[in-house]
């Protein structure tokens, strides 16, 4: 089990830890003893948002901890698990919406990869604050974990089947059902353009279909783009462009994070999982530029480019989600640099034909921190994804609005009626900041479960 870094409220010894909001840290500073005044304001603590700064005891220890919320108020807390002294934080003066926020926080800021190497140092400790859901705060925080490990993992160690078997894994934990379909079982099964991105890796593509809640509730159906890695295929991307693909699977990585929020809170939802898991890797049996491939839907597409494959991974999945009348789809995939180029890497762009889900989604993110953007689905761009000899080319005419082609050519394997977001994330922090040192992030992953819990729970007959 995930080790986090919470103790219940029962550490006599444990240290003050003060929130105040930036508005008001005038007020609290003039309030304190003058020899403590005296000593923050040495320490250079003016109350800005993001500031801390500690205190002296009596015993020459720590006293305590001031912290000056802002916005977002998680940011302020993020950073002090992995800065703070070692020991036992309590959180003093902090509201219940405030606490949950800065638990929650604290749980993000205080995750390290270790699975190659030994952390530096153990996180402090935050007694979990009174009036906080503790059980919801700790799903959500191993839930995410889960999701940076996967990202964070190399290819070596996560390729298809391995994460295959890391969904097989949290299936288990929570009494799931999963199927597998590999390698030529997949034409079989008819969804070829999985099996074409993915035949030309030693580890043969597959198809995770993970079942999960009373077949009679309402159905949430997530996908998500499992690229374990991507050369760019024999559209060969350059070393720099290639680096960091492991992380190409990090839709697959929300998508299971997600899951295991809804199957952890016990959520009255049929749950589907649905993971196309595939490398794409160069070899003979790669499949080509100008190659006509056929698609689970019965369309017929034309690869303009090989590096563009996640789009094709993710038609079939897709498809297979509209079968069974979903009430709500979302599909996650780190789908395009013009994305990036548009929104940057903090912002995960959202696209949907459903003005409700847009509005649920970017109140929802506001509420969780959890923040999306809508881009839109422009129909006059379809034109770019003509094919002249095929129903539909996977990239757009000119390289222009990368991202909305993108998700054009998703759209045209939906089905209208049914409520579908798209989000292409990146699921990475290019640099480190409090709560996200360089490496694996998750995103839109909170603001999802608030809508899920609101569309399909709170409004259940």
């Amino acid at each position: 089990m995930v080790s986090l870094p919470f103790v219940d409220p029962t550490v006599d010894a444990a240290i003050p830890l003060v929130a105040v909001t930036a508005g008001a840290a005038a007020d609290w500073l003039a309030a304190q003893p003058e020899a403590r005044r005296q000593w923050l304001a040495g320490a250079g603590f003016r109350g800005e948002a993001g500031q801390s700064a500690t205190w002296p005891g009596a015993d020459g220890g720590i006293g305590g901890c001031v912290v000056a919320g802002g916005d977002p108020a998680a940011a302020a807390f993020a950073g002090l698990p992995l800065t703070l002294p070692a020991g036992t934080y309590r959180l003093e003066g902090a509201a219940p919406g405030l606490a949950t926020t800065a638990a929650l926080a604290w749980a993000q800021g205080a995750y390290q990869f270790t699975r190659y190497k030994t952390a530096s140092r153990a996180p402090a400790l935050l007694e979990m604050p009174p009036g906080v859901d503790a059980g919801r705060v700790r799903t959500i925080a191993e839930a995410l974990w889960l999701g940076r490990d996967l990202i964070n993992t190399p290819a070596n160690d996560m390729g298809p089947a391995d994460l295959a078997a890391a969904a097989e894994e949290v299936a288990g934990r929570f009494g799931a059902t999963i199927a597998l379909t590999v390698g030529e079982a997949l034409l079989e099964a008819n969804y070829p353009l999985i099996h074409a991105v993915g035949r030309a890796s030693a580890s043969p593509p597959r198809l995770i279909d993970l079942t999960w809640g009373d077949p009679a509730a309402r159905k949430l159906t997530l996908v998500g783009k499992g690229v374990c890695f991507d050369t760019g295929g024999l559209d060969l991307k350059p070393a720099s462009g290639m680096l960091m693909m492991k992380k190409d699977m990090g839709g697959a990585a929300h998508a299971l994070a997600l899951a295991q929020m809804v199957m952890a809170l016990g959520l009255p939802v049929r749950l589907r999982v649905l993971i196309p898991a595939v490398e794409n890797a160069v070899s003979g049996s790669a499949f080509r530029p100008l190659d006509v491939l056929a698609s689970r839907k019965g369309l017929t597409v034309e690869v303009g480019n090989t590096d563009a494959e996640g789009r094709l991974v993710l038609a079939d999945a897709l498809a297979l989600a509209m079968e069974d009348g979903p009430e709500l789809v979302i599909d996650y995939a780190t789908l395009t640099g013009a994305a990036r180029v548009a929104l940057g890497p903090d912002l995960p762009a959202l696209f949907t034909r459903h003005d409700d889900l847009a509005a649920a989604f970017a109140a929802a993110g506001e509420g969780a921190g959890d923040p999306t953007w809508r881009l839109p689905l422009w129909q006059p761009y379809a034109k770019l994804l003509q094919s002249r000899v095929a129903d539909i080319n996977n990239t757009g005419e000119g390289g222009l609005a990368g991202a909305i082609t993108a998700a054009l050519f998703l759209d045209r394997f939906v089905e209208p009626a049914v409520p579908w977001v798209h989000l292409d994330v990146y699921g990475w922090s290019p640099s480190d900041r409090p709560g996200r040192p360089r490496g694996a992030c998750m995103m839109g992953v909170e603001a999802a479960l608030a809508v899920i819990e609101q569309r399909l729970v709170a409004s259940a007959p």
